[in-house]
């Protein structure tokens, strides 16, 4: 049975219908570009040796991960399981869950990982880490935005968001002994989505 994936459109119509701000709709194509050319680069290094991430579905979960947030800045709702409920009351069960894991990933199959096994879910959860508002940045830097933002000194925040992004770092590891490229060059790898981003210049 084929997955009920939406076309790049319909996120699009989407982030009109849910009145997402314009930060957070440049924040969502920038990590769906970033996932997308990780797996173009999965595809092209061929190292992997099971099934690629599926591009379309990992497309549609980062075009879709942030569907809630506007709604929750003015609510104060979670907005992970808000978003996870609007994409199953739209039909699109497996990109709720990715929207529902893209800060916190349920499971962390290391022998899947090692064995260049990757899935949508992992790909948007790597790539919403490495886009800070509209920009590509490096693990580190994200780790010390979410820092501040949202571990607003309590000791015990803090530690649960160190642990989460050790997933992270640890996912990176993994992910790119199948890439032909570093963490570092992420950016300059960046493919273009047609008819929403070109891809940039390499400098």
């Amino acid at each position: 049975m084929s997955k009920a994936l939406p076309s790049i459109a319909r996120c699009l119509s989407l982030f009109d219908e849910y009145e997402m701000l314009d930060n957070i709709r440049a924040h969502s194509i920038l990590v769906a570009q970033v996932a997308t050319s990780l797996i173009d680069a999965l595809a092209a290094a061929g190292k992997c040796p099971g099934p690629l991430p599926n591009r379309q579905e990992a497309m549609a979960g980062a075009l879709l991960h942030d569907i809630a947030k506007t709604m929750c800045i003015k609510t104060g709702c979670h907005h992970a399981e808000v978003g996870q409920q609007i994409c199953l009351e739209l039909g699109y069960p497996e990109i709720s869950e990715i929207v529902a894991e893209h800060v916190v990933l349920k499971n962390f199959p290391v022998d899947l990982y090692q064995g260049g096994v990757f899935t949508a879910k992992e790909m948007v959860f790597y790539a919403d880490k490495r886009v800070l508002h509209d920009q590509v940045v490096p693990l580190s830097s994200r780790l010390d935005y979410i820092l501040k933002r949202y571990g607003q000194g309590n000791p015990l925040k803090e530690k649960f968001i160190h642990l989460n992004f050790q997933r992270t770092v640890d996912l990176e590891k993994y992910l790119f002994g199948f890439l032909d490229f570093t963490p570092d060059e992420v950016g300059a790898n960046l493919i273009a989505i047609q008819g929403i981003l070109p891809a940039p210049t390499a400098k």
